[in-house]
Protein backbone atom coordinates (compact mmCIF):
# COMPACT_ATOMS: atom_id res chain seq x y z
CA UNK A 1 0.00 0.00 0.00
CA UNK A 2 2.46 2.44 1.11
CA UNK A 3 4.90 2.04 -1.89
CA UNK A 4 1.61 2.93 -4.75
CA UNK A 5 1.26 5.67 -2.55
CA UNK A 6 5.33 7.44 -2.45
CA UNK A 7 4.71 9.44 -5.18
CA UNK A 8 1.12 11.04 -4.05
CA UNK A 9 2.52 11.33 0.03
CA UNK A 10 6.06 13.22 -1.35
CA UNK A 11 3.80 15.68 -3.07
CA UNK A 12 1.32 16.19 -0.35
CA UNK A 13 4.02 16.30 2.08
CA UNK A 14 5.87 18.73 -0.11
CA UNK A 15 2.78 21.25 -0.20
CA UNK A 16 2.12 20.90 3.32
CA UNK A 17 5.47 21.96 4.28
CA UNK A 18 5.18 25.17 1.75
CA UNK A 19 1.70 26.45 3.45
CA UNK A 20 3.03 26.08 7.00
CA UNK A 21 3.92 28.91 8.35
CA UNK A 22 6.21 27.75 10.93
CA UNK A 23 8.74 26.59 8.44
CA UNK A 24 9.57 29.66 7.00
CA UNK A 25 13.13 28.67 5.22
CA UNK A 26 11.00 26.58 2.81
CA UNK A 27 9.13 29.87 1.10
CA UNK A 28 11.70 30.78 -1.84
CA UNK A 29 12.95 26.90 -2.42
CA UNK A 30 12.11 24.86 -5.76
CA UNK A 31 10.19 21.77 -4.99
CA UNK A 32 13.17 19.17 -5.14
CA UNK A 33 15.12 21.15 -2.79
CA UNK A 34 12.11 20.31 -0.46
CA UNK A 35 11.81 16.98 -1.49
CA UNK A 36 15.24 15.83 -1.04
CA UNK A 37 15.57 12.17 0.58
CA UNK A 38 11.54 11.91 1.23
CA UNK A 39 10.75 9.37 -1.38
CA UNK A 40 14.01 7.40 -0.88
CA UNK A 41 13.22 7.14 2.75
CA UNK A 42 9.37 6.17 1.84
CA UNK A 43 10.88 3.35 -0.22
CA UNK A 44 13.25 2.40 2.62
CA UNK A 45 10.40 2.22 4.68
CA UNK A 46 8.55 -0.14 2.26
CA UNK A 47 11.32 -2.72 2.99
CA UNK A 48 11.04 -2.33 6.95
CA UNK A 49 6.98 -2.94 6.76
CA UNK A 50 7.64 -5.82 4.60
CA UNK A 51 8.07 -9.36 5.81
CA UNK A 52 9.53 -11.24 2.48
CA UNK A 53 12.61 -8.65 1.51
CA UNK A 54 15.27 -7.97 3.45
CA UNK A 55 15.38 -4.61 5.71
CA UNK A 56 17.18 -1.37 4.18
CA UNK A 57 17.33 0.49 7.01
CA UNK A 58 20.65 1.81 6.44
CA UNK A 59 19.25 3.81 2.78
CA UNK A 60 17.01 5.75 5.62
CA UNK A 61 20.41 6.19 7.63
CA UNK A 62 22.23 7.71 5.02
CA UNK A 63 20.02 9.79 3.66
CA UNK A 64 18.76 11.29 6.76
CA UNK A 65 22.09 12.18 7.78
CA UNK A 66 22.14 14.00 4.23
CA UNK A 67 18.94 16.06 4.49
CA UNK A 68 20.67 17.30 8.03
CA UNK A 69 23.44 18.57 6.08
CA UNK A 70 21.23 19.76 3.24
CA UNK A 71 19.05 21.58 6.17
CA UNK A 72 21.87 23.51 7.82
CA UNK A 73 22.78 24.84 4.61
CA UNK A 74 19.71 26.35 3.45
CA UNK A 75 19.38 27.85 6.76
CA UNK A 76 16.89 25.90 9.12
CA UNK A 77 15.95 26.16 12.26
CA UNK A 78 15.84 23.31 14.30
CA UNK A 79 12.28 23.42 15.54
CA UNK A 80 11.47 23.43 11.35
CA UNK A 81 13.12 20.37 10.79
CA UNK A 82 11.35 18.74 14.09
CA UNK A 83 7.96 19.68 12.54
CA UNK A 84 8.79 18.56 8.78
CA UNK A 85 9.17 16.01 10.10
CA UNK A 86 5.64 15.99 12.02
CA UNK A 87 3.93 16.59 9.22
CA UNK A 88 5.63 13.71 7.11
CA UNK A 89 4.16 11.45 10.10
CA UNK A 90 0.66 12.86 9.80
CA UNK A 91 0.90 12.34 5.87
CA UNK A 92 2.01 9.09 5.66
CA UNK A 93 -0.97 7.96 8.60
CA UNK A 94 -3.48 10.08 6.59
CA UNK A 95 -2.59 8.35 3.22
CA UNK A 96 -2.50 5.08 4.54
CA UNK A 97 -5.51 5.11 7.19
CA UNK A 98 -8.51 3.74 4.40
CA UNK A 99 -6.32 1.14 3.51
CA UNK A 100 -5.62 0.06 6.98
CA UNK A 101 -9.16 0.00 8.07
CA UNK A 102 -9.26 -3.23 5.97
CA UNK A 103 -6.51 -4.74 8.06
CA UNK A 104 -6.90 -6.81 11.26
CA UNK A 105 -5.55 -5.13 14.48
CA UNK A 106 -2.66 -6.56 15.30
CA UNK A 107 -1.18 -5.48 11.35
CA UNK A 108 -2.52 -2.28 11.96
CA UNK A 109 -0.37 -1.80 15.20
CA UNK A 110 2.57 -3.25 13.55
CA UNK A 111 2.44 -0.99 10.88
CA UNK A 112 1.87 2.05 12.88
CA UNK A 113 4.99 0.72 15.12
CA UNK A 114 6.98 0.70 12.23
CA UNK A 115 6.76 3.57 10.86
CA UNK A 116 7.00 5.64 13.99
CA UNK A 117 10.18 4.16 14.90
CA UNK A 118 11.63 4.42 11.17
CA UNK A 119 10.58 8.28 11.41
CA UNK A 120 11.91 8.67 14.76
CA UNK A 121 15.10 7.01 13.46
CA UNK A 122 15.19 9.48 10.67
CA UNK A 123 15.11 12.11 13.08
CA UNK A 124 17.45 10.70 15.18
CA UNK A 125 20.05 11.00 11.98
CA UNK A 126 19.05 14.11 10.51
CA UNK A 127 19.47 15.85 13.95
CA UNK A 128 22.88 14.41 14.41
CA UNK A 129 24.04 15.69 10.83
CA UNK A 130 22.79 19.02 11.16
CA UNK A 131 24.31 19.15 14.68
CA UNK A 132 27.35 18.43 12.95
CA UNK A 133 27.57 21.08 10.19
CA UNK A 134 26.17 23.48 12.82
CA UNK A 135 29.17 23.10 14.92
CA UNK A 136 31.82 23.48 11.85
CA UNK A 137 30.16 26.64 11.01
CA UNK A 138 31.08 27.34 14.58
CA UNK A 139 34.49 26.43 13.38
CA UNK A 140 35.15 28.31 10.45
CA UNK A 141 33.01 31.94 12.74
CA UNK A 142 36.07 31.23 15.57
CA UNK A 143 38.53 30.99 13.18
CA UNK A 144 37.41 34.19 11.36
CA UNK A 145 37.04 35.91 14.39
CA UNK A 146 40.54 35.18 15.51
CA UNK A 147 42.33 36.56 12.38
CA UNK A 148 39.92 39.78 12.17
CA UNK A 149 40.61 40.03 15.63
CA UNK A 150 44.48 40.06 15.00
CA UNK A 151 43.87 43.12 12.43
CA UNK A 152 42.07 45.09 14.94
CA UNK A 153 44.50 44.99 17.58
CA UNK A 154 47.12 46.00 14.99
CA UNK A 155 44.32 49.16 13.66
CA UNK A 156 43.12 50.25 17.74
CA UNK A 157 46.98 49.77 19.37
CA UNK A 158 47.07 53.06 19.78
CA UNK A 159 43.68 53.98 20.79
CA UNK A 160 43.49 53.04 24.07
CA UNK A 161 40.24 54.41 25.07
CA UNK A 162 38.43 52.86 22.64
CA UNK A 163 39.80 49.48 22.76
CA UNK A 164 38.86 49.78 26.18
CA UNK A 165 35.28 50.40 25.48
CA UNK A 166 35.47 48.11 22.59
CA UNK A 167 36.57 45.31 25.17
CA UNK A 168 33.25 45.92 27.58
CA UNK A 169 31.10 45.56 23.88
CA UNK A 170 33.09 42.13 23.40
CA UNK A 171 32.57 41.12 26.61
CA UNK A 172 28.60 39.57 26.88
CA UNK A 173 28.84 37.90 23.26
CA UNK A 174 31.88 36.30 23.56
CA UNK A 175 30.94 34.94 27.32
CA UNK A 176 27.45 33.50 25.54
CA UNK A 177 30.01 32.02 23.06
CA UNK A 178 32.00 30.13 25.68
CA UNK A 179 28.95 29.27 27.87
CA UNK A 180 27.32 27.29 24.89
CA UNK A 181 30.24 26.20 23.63
CA UNK A 182 31.13 24.36 26.76
CA UNK A 183 27.41 23.71 26.67
CA UNK A 184 27.62 21.59 23.76
CA UNK A 185 30.30 19.76 24.44
CA UNK A 186 29.73 18.35 27.48
CA UNK A 187 26.37 17.37 25.74
CA UNK A 188 27.94 15.83 22.67
CA UNK A 189 30.18 13.20 24.82
CA UNK A 190 26.70 11.45 24.88
CA UNK A 191 24.55 10.76 22.47
CA UNK A 192 20.74 13.08 22.67
CA UNK A 193 17.69 11.25 23.07
CA UNK A 194 14.86 12.37 20.21
CA UNK A 195 13.12 14.31 22.32
CA UNK A 196 16.68 16.35 23.52
CA UNK A 197 17.76 16.89 20.35
CA UNK A 198 15.89 20.44 19.78
CA UNK A 199 17.37 22.22 22.84
CA UNK A 200 20.46 21.10 21.82
CA UNK A 201 20.36 22.80 18.54
CA UNK A 202 19.05 25.84 19.83
CA UNK A 203 22.20 26.09 22.33
CA UNK A 204 24.14 25.84 18.87
CA UNK A 205 22.49 28.61 16.92
CA UNK A 206 22.39 30.66 19.98
CA UNK A 207 26.28 30.05 19.70
CA UNK A 208 25.86 30.84 16.31
CA UNK A 209 24.01 34.21 16.21
CA UNK A 210 26.41 35.28 18.84
CA UNK A 211 29.65 34.73 16.63
CA UNK A 212 28.01 36.49 14.32
CA UNK A 213 27.24 39.73 16.09
CA UNK A 214 31.09 39.17 17.60
CA UNK A 215 32.31 39.62 13.97
CA UNK A 216 29.94 42.65 13.03
CA UNK A 217 30.88 44.23 15.89
CA UNK A 218 34.52 43.57 14.98
CA UNK A 219 34.04 44.89 11.25
CA UNK A 220 32.06 47.73 11.91
CA UNK A 221 35.09 48.98 14.50
CA UNK A 222 37.69 48.22 11.87
CA UNK A 223 35.22 50.55 9.55
CA UNK A 224 35.80 53.25 12.29
CA UNK A 225 39.82 52.48 12.69
CA UNK A 226 40.18 52.80 9.06
CA UNK A 227 38.41 55.99 8.45
CA UNK A 228 40.51 57.34 11.25
CA UNK A 229 43.47 56.35 9.90
CA UNK A 230 42.90 57.53 7.18
CA UNK A 231 43.14 54.40 4.93
CA UNK A 232 39.54 54.77 3.59
CA UNK A 233 39.21 54.85 -0.05
CA UNK A 234 36.21 55.90 -2.20
CA UNK A 235 36.00 54.13 -5.69
CA UNK A 236 33.47 56.91 -7.63
CA UNK A 237 31.21 55.57 -10.38
CA UNK A 238 27.92 56.51 -12.15
CA UNK A 239 25.32 54.52 -9.77
CA UNK A 240 21.77 54.21 -10.42
CA UNK A 241 20.71 55.90 -7.29
CA UNK A 242 17.29 54.32 -7.47
CA UNK A 243 18.17 50.60 -8.12
CA UNK A 244 20.61 50.96 -5.74
CA UNK A 245 18.11 51.96 -2.84
CA UNK A 246 15.63 49.03 -4.19
CA UNK A 247 18.53 46.26 -3.39
CA UNK A 248 18.62 47.48 0.11
CA UNK A 249 14.69 47.81 0.50
CA UNK A 250 14.73 44.58 -0.77
CA UNK A 251 17.31 42.99 1.37
CA UNK A 252 15.96 44.78 4.54
CA UNK A 253 12.42 44.36 4.27
CA UNK A 254 12.22 40.84 6.15
CA UNK A 255 13.27 42.36 9.01
CA UNK A 256 10.48 45.30 9.17
CA UNK A 257 7.50 42.33 8.47
CA UNK A 258 8.83 40.64 11.54
CA UNK A 259 7.93 43.84 13.58
CA UNK A 260 4.77 44.49 11.10
CA UNK A 261 6.53 47.62 10.35
CA UNK A 262 5.59 49.58 7.17
CA UNK A 263 7.98 50.13 4.89
CA UNK A 264 7.55 52.95 2.48
CA UNK A 265 10.48 54.40 0.06
CA UNK A 266 9.81 57.51 -2.65
CA UNK A 267 12.71 57.83 -4.92
CA UNK A 268 10.68 60.00 -7.56
CA UNK A 269 12.60 63.07 -6.98
CA UNK A 270 15.91 61.23 -6.72
CA UNK A 271 18.50 61.84 -9.48
CA UNK A 272 18.42 58.49 -12.20
CA UNK A 273 22.55 58.28 -12.14
CA UNK A 274 25.11 59.85 -9.65
CA UNK A 275 28.76 60.40 -9.61
CA UNK A 276 29.69 58.50 -6.16
CA UNK A 277 30.91 55.22 -4.57
CA UNK A 278 28.29 52.86 -4.52
CA UNK A 279 29.43 50.57 -1.99
CA UNK A 280 29.73 53.08 0.80
CA UNK A 281 26.27 55.02 -0.14
CA UNK A 282 25.09 51.31 0.12
CA UNK A 283 26.58 51.01 3.32
CA UNK A 284 24.96 54.77 4.50
CA UNK A 285 21.22 53.53 3.07
CA UNK A 286 21.64 49.67 4.86
CA UNK A 287 22.46 51.17 8.68
CA UNK A 288 20.24 54.46 8.46
CA UNK A 289 17.38 52.19 7.16
CA UNK A 290 18.45 49.10 9.43
CA UNK A 291 18.83 51.60 12.80
CA UNK A 292 15.50 53.22 12.61
CA UNK A 293 14.29 49.71 12.02
CA UNK A 294 15.46 48.63 15.29
CA UNK A 295 14.22 51.01 16.91
CA UNK A 296 10.93 51.45 15.79
CA UNK A 297 8.44 49.28 17.85
CA UNK A 298 5.57 49.99 15.23
CA UNK A 299 4.31 52.42 13.12
CA UNK A 300 6.44 53.41 9.48
CA UNK A 301 10.08 53.66 8.56
CA UNK A 302 10.25 55.91 5.28
CA UNK A 303 12.86 56.75 3.07
CA UNK A 304 12.11 59.69 0.74
CA UNK A 305 14.92 61.34 -1.83
CA UNK A 306 15.19 65.00 -3.30
CA UNK A 307 17.37 67.06 -5.09
CA UNK A 308 17.64 70.96 -2.88
CA UNK A 309 19.87 72.27 -5.34
CA UNK A 310 21.26 71.75 -9.00
CA UNK A 311 24.54 70.16 -7.49
CA UNK A 312 23.32 67.90 -4.43
CA UNK A 313 20.43 65.37 -3.53
CA UNK A 314 19.34 64.19 -0.62
CA UNK A 315 18.07 60.70 1.29
CA UNK A 316 15.64 61.75 4.27
CA UNK A 317 15.04 58.48 6.49
CA UNK A 318 12.09 58.74 9.19
CA UNK A 319 10.37 56.73 11.26
CA UNK A 320 8.28 56.55 14.29
CA UNK A 321 10.36 55.03 16.91
CA UNK A 322 11.34 56.08 20.30
CA UNK A 323 13.05 58.85 19.24
CA UNK A 324 16.04 60.81 20.79
CA UNK A 325 16.41 63.18 23.63
CA UNK A 326 18.24 66.40 23.13
CA UNK A 327 20.97 65.97 25.74
CA UNK A 328 21.92 63.01 23.80
CA UNK A 329 21.40 64.33 19.40
CA UNK A 330 24.96 66.08 19.83
CA UNK A 331 26.70 62.82 20.60
CA UNK A 332 24.53 60.11 18.66
CA UNK A 333 27.48 60.25 16.00
CA UNK A 334 29.92 59.69 18.20
CA UNK A 335 31.29 55.56 17.90
CA UNK A 336 30.24 53.52 20.93
CA UNK A 337 27.43 56.12 22.38
CA UNK A 338 23.93 54.64 22.38
CA UNK A 339 21.00 56.90 23.36
CA UNK A 340 18.55 56.54 25.79
CA UNK A 341 17.95 53.64 28.80
CA UNK A 342 17.73 50.57 29.36
CA UNK A 343 13.97 50.34 27.95
CA UNK A 344 14.66 51.67 24.97
CA UNK A 345 17.89 50.81 23.97
CA UNK A 346 18.23 47.68 21.31
CA UNK A 347 20.50 44.78 22.66
CA UNK A 348 22.29 43.92 19.78
CA UNK A 349 23.74 47.50 19.46
CA UNK A 350 26.83 48.30 19.03
CA UNK A 351 26.47 52.11 18.90
CA UNK A 352 29.02 52.03 15.57
CA UNK A 353 25.85 52.25 12.78
CA UNK A 354 25.29 55.52 12.81
CA UNK A 355 29.40 56.59 13.87
CA UNK A 356 29.79 55.26 10.22
CA UNK A 357 27.12 56.54 8.55
CA UNK A 358 28.58 60.01 10.08
CA UNK A 359 32.20 59.52 8.51
CA UNK A 360 30.98 58.32 5.29
CA UNK A 361 28.92 61.15 4.68
CA UNK A 362 32.01 63.37 5.44
CA UNK A 363 34.39 60.97 3.50
CA UNK A 364 31.72 61.51 0.25
CA UNK A 365 32.03 65.21 1.09
CA UNK A 366 28.38 65.36 2.16
CA UNK A 367 26.57 66.50 5.63
CA UNK A 368 24.05 64.69 8.09
CA UNK A 369 20.96 66.34 9.68
CA UNK A 370 18.64 64.86 12.86
CA UNK A 371 15.89 66.16 13.52
CA UNK A 372 14.17 64.20 16.33
CA UNK A 373 11.91 64.03 19.51
CA UNK A 374 11.44 61.16 22.23
CA UNK A 375 8.03 58.96 21.25
CA UNK A 376 7.33 60.61 18.43
CA UNK A 377 10.17 59.64 16.07
CA UNK A 378 13.68 60.51 13.86
CA UNK A 379 14.41 61.71 10.66
CA UNK A 380 18.09 61.15 9.17
CA UNK A 381 18.67 63.88 6.22
CA UNK A 382 21.97 63.11 4.48
CA UNK A 383 23.07 65.95 1.94
CA UNK A 384 25.43 64.59 -0.80
CA UNK A 385 27.18 66.26 -4.05
CA UNK A 386 25.57 64.68 -7.48
CA UNK A 387 29.75 64.36 -8.42
CA UNK A 388 31.88 63.15 -5.71
CA UNK A 389 35.30 64.41 -6.29
CA UNK A 390 38.74 62.63 -5.47
CA UNK A 391 41.44 64.74 -3.63
CA UNK A 392 44.99 64.20 -4.96
CA UNK A 393 45.98 62.44 -1.67
CA UNK A 394 43.18 60.17 -2.55
CA UNK A 395 44.23 58.82 -5.74
CA UNK A 396 48.13 58.81 -4.73
CA UNK A 397 46.71 55.79 -2.26
CA UNK A 398 47.05 52.29 -3.00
Amino acid sequence: MLAEKIDKITKTWVEAVRIDRQISSSNNLPYSAIQNHVPDVLRAMTTVLSQSQDSNIQSIVQNSLEHGVLRAAQGFAPTEIAREYRLLRQVIFSALETDLLDSTVREVIRVYDVINATIDEAIAQCFKSYVEERLRELQQLQSQAELTNQELTRLVKENQENVSQLAHELKNPLNSIIGYSELILRSSRSTPEVQDSVPHLEHIERVVRNGRQLLRLINDTLEISRYEAGKMKLNPEPTDVRALIDDVFKMLEPLAAAKDLQLVVNCEQAPEKVLTDPLRLQQIVTNLLSNAIRYTPSGTVQLTCQMPSDHQWSIAVRDTGVGIALEDQSRIFDPFFRAGNSDTQVPDSTGLGLAIVSQLVKLMQGEIELVSQVGVGSTFTVILPLQVKISASQSAMP
